[in-house]
């Protein structure tokens, strides 16, 4: 692996393990305070843990408590959700500045610079200083002066977070040419995020990785609960069964499997919202209760105890739910993903 951090920081209550391979994008996923910033951080050199070690490309960044490689020393750019423009300096020069840290002559530097704007889409505005830039425009020179000092490792801190959705869009499309085949960790709360831009995932739980591996398969079929969570699915654990699956609580669920899977085996399923159905209780269905209701545009994501269903906003109304509010779900057991845990 390109990149190996094994590291911890008890005040944080931080512990890590994470590796990455040459040219890829690792995302981290993960709510407020789960750790994914203090990562950023000791790979940057900004965050010193209490013990651990980190390697790239052979190189150690820091193996502890004896080796401390000086974040300038360690070939890492780290582009926060604030693009953090030096002021007093034209987009270009920003971007030239950072060409200058390779040891570039100062107009070597400068057409360096005139490449990355081009490629991240900041030409038209190169003699601009930051005062006269829109955020989206910022960010554009933000991602253009880190990867003009030719990192070996590029880090991005929530960049989209703090744009409008339609901008956030154009700058997510010049992320994906510009990482590619570049080394990269990316912290976001988005799955849009990950599944554009990154190769692997990584989920981080109270300072803990609860899973890590390519994109799609843990995003796909999450085992942890917290990742189905992210991803926007329903999770349910148990053993398998003829039909599908028993819950450690006695639920029975139909469902389906890829490959052939021994009845008793450790088991999770996977359920999208949009394949449940809400019904009244006492009809046939799995019961449950509903805990919470949360309106994505014209939809209802509708929480239960059991599974989470998403609904159109008329039906809710006509079953008239609430936090509390006892029901049936109904899902086809070809909408049921089982899996091995």
């Amino acid at each position: 692996m390109t990149l190996r951090l094994t590291a911890s920081l008890a005040e944080r209550g931080v512990a890590v393990d994470l590796a990455l391979g040459s040219g890829e994008t690792l995302a981290l996923l993960g709510p407020n305070g789960a750790g994914k910033s203090t990562v950023l951080g000791m790979l940057a050199g900004l965050v010193r843990p209490d013990e651990g070690t980190a390697t790239l490309d052979g190189a150690t960044l820091f193996d502890l408590p004896s080796t401390w490689l000086a974040p300038h020393r360690r070939s890492v750019a780290l582009l926060a959700q604030d693009a953090l423009l030096f002021p007093h300096l034209t987009a270009r020069d920003n971007v030239a500045f950072a060409a200058r840290t390779t040891g570039l002559a100062r107009a070597a530097a400068r057409d360096h610079a005139g490449e990355w704007l081009g490629r991240t889409g900041a030409d038209a505005f190169a003699d601009r200083r930051p005062a006269g830039l829109s955020g989206g425009q910022a960010q554009r020179v933000a991602i253009a002066r880190a990867l003009a000092a030719e990192p070996r490792l590029t880090l991005l801190d929530e960049p989209l977070a703090s744009l409008d959705v339609g901008i956030a869009a154009e700058l997510r499309q010049t992320l994906a040419a510009v990482l590619a085949g570049r080394t990269a960790v990316l912290v976001t709360h988005e799955v849009l995020d990950a599944y554009l831009l990154a190769d692997r995932v990584a989920v981080l739980h109270d300072g803990r990785v609860v899973e890590q591996g390519p994109t799609r398969q843990v995003l796909g079929h999450p085992r942890h609960p917290f990742t189905a969570e992210i991803a926007g699915l329903g999770l349910l654990t148990g053993r398998r069964t003829a039909r599908g699956i028993r819950t450690d609580d006695g639920l029975e669920v139909a469902g389906t499997t890829t490959d052939p899977i021994s009845a008793g085996t450790p088991v999770t399923a996977i359920i999208r919202p949009s394949s449940v159905t809400v019904h009244p209780v006492g009809t046939d269905g799995i019961p449950a209760r509903v805990t919470a209701l949360e309106p994505r545009d014209d939809l209802v994501r509708v929480r239960t105890d059991r599974i989470t269903a998403l609904l159109p906003a008329a039906v809710v109304a006509e079953l008239r739910l609430s936090p509390g509010t006892p029901v049936a779900l109904r899902v086809a057991p070809d909408d049921v993903s089982i899996a091995p845990l």
